[in-house]
């Protein structure tokens, strides 16, 4: 597969999940976070929500870096709520009642898209197992086997 198709296939991947992540958050929160109940809505909402997690979400991430490593990258969360507060504002069919919904839907969105990002293979997280450490090397000079300081 070439590059450029290989791109698309990743997008495609990532987009049905996100879409599949954000469906399961709106059947759990359903009396608070809704997309109109048109597949055609959740679609458009999740492709939006891409295009804001690819430009918006960098800048926003870079503006809070204090925040995030105060707070080990919990913070993310918030960013991630903020931003499906704007994509109820940017859309009109899309609808979070108050932020602590968008917090638990960020939340529910996140846990369910990295679980299923894990199952697919499309994770961006790798795991190398390697042996364990070689013993250090004697450098020769001295008895001891360390450093020798000569005054």
């Amino acid at each position: 597969m070439q590059s450029g198709s290989k791109r698309l296939v990743r997008f495609l991947q990532t987009w049905i999940i996100d879409t599949l992540a954000v469906a399961v958050a709106v059947v759990i929160l359903r009396n608070h976070i809704s997309y109109g109940n048109d597949w055609k809505n959740l679609l458009l909402a999740t492709f939006v929500l891409g295009i804001l997690n690819a430009f918006v979400r960098p800048i926003l991430r870079l503006i809070a870096l204090p925040l995030l490593i105060l707070t080990l990258g919990l913070f993310t969360f918030v960013i991630n709520a903020l931003l499906l507060c704007f994509l109820s504002v940017l859309l009109p069919f899309f609808h979070v009642d108050r932020f602590i919904y968008a917090f638990l839907g960020a939340i529910i969105i996140s846990v369910i898209s990295a679980f299923l990002n894990l199952l697919t293979g499309n994770a961006r997280v790798t795991i190398k197992k390697s042996g364990p450490p070689a013993p250090p090397r004697n450098s020769g000079g001295g008895s001891g086997g360390g450093p020798v300081i000569d005054v």
